[in-house]
């Protein structure tokens, strides 16, 4: 059985965007000094799974699970215990929901491709909708917590619920909610490096994810217009 190889698959433009995501994120790492290797690490693992993820293929959701669980850890030590929950209750289990849902819903053959999905209003206002009760939910829970930074950490929680449903409902609109996300972690992980700088290689993580979703959310759409024809 012949092994499945998603690199196989990744445009020049691709492997331009993930090697300067890899390249940017090592060397802020390197200027923020020692201690931040499982910061690194996660960060290495997460535009490693976003770049699968604007391609629509599978592999990204499965790094996706694994990014979630460091990313978790890196967050724990930092106090921001609204990403730690958010990912270790939303997105890692979203990811794994994603999963089964993508597999189900195959584009072709030859490697594991999404079949894009057209949303209609009712159903985008049922998943805003939905964000709201969780919200409040979740600021209750954080502020128990003492959760640092409480007013952005609960932005957080509502743009990555929004991006991990409708990334499962296999929306091109997740990118948009992710680029959201991506500006209230890059503004969280700003004030951690003052603190401590190797978090530095967190701000330059979310940085490259922030260019990755507004790739994937063209690129979706480009991908989806190819699958109505």
């Amino acid at each position: 059985m012949k092994l499945y190889n998603p690199f196989r698959y990744l445009s020049k433009f691709e492997w331009v965007l993930w090697i300067v995501s890899l390249f940017v994120v090592t060397v802020s790492f390197l200027i923020g000094g020692s201690g931040g290797i499982l910061a690194l690490c996660t960060s290495l693992v997460g535009v490693t799974a976003l770049i699968f993820v604007t391609k629509g293929d599978v592999t990204g959701q499965i790094l996706t699970v694994t990014f979630s669980l460091l990313y978790a850890i890196v967050s724990f030590f930092q106090a921001y215990y609204g990403e730690m929950i958010t990912y270790l209750c939303m997105s890692a289990p979203a990811a794994v929901f994603s999963i089964v849902s993508w597999l189900k819903n195959p584009y072709g053959k030859d490697h594991f491709e999404v079949r894009m999905a057209h949303l209609s209003k009712g159903k985008m206002c049922g998943v805003f909708l939905l964000s709201l009760p969780i919200t409040l939910a979740f600021y209750w829970i954080l502020r128990f917590l003492g959760t640092a930074q409480l007013p952005v950490s609960t932005l957080s929680v509502t743009t990555s619920f929004l991006a991990s449903i409708l990334l499962f409902l296999r929306s091109p609109y997740y990118a948009l909610a992710y680029t959201a996300n991506d500006v209230v972690l890059i503004v969280l992980w700003i004030v951690a490096s003052k603190k401590e700088p190797s978090a530095l290689s967190m701000v330059a993580c979310f940085l490259m994810f922030l260019i990755n979703d507004l790739y994937g959310f063209l690129n979706w759409k480009r991908l989806r217009k190819r699958q109505d024809t």
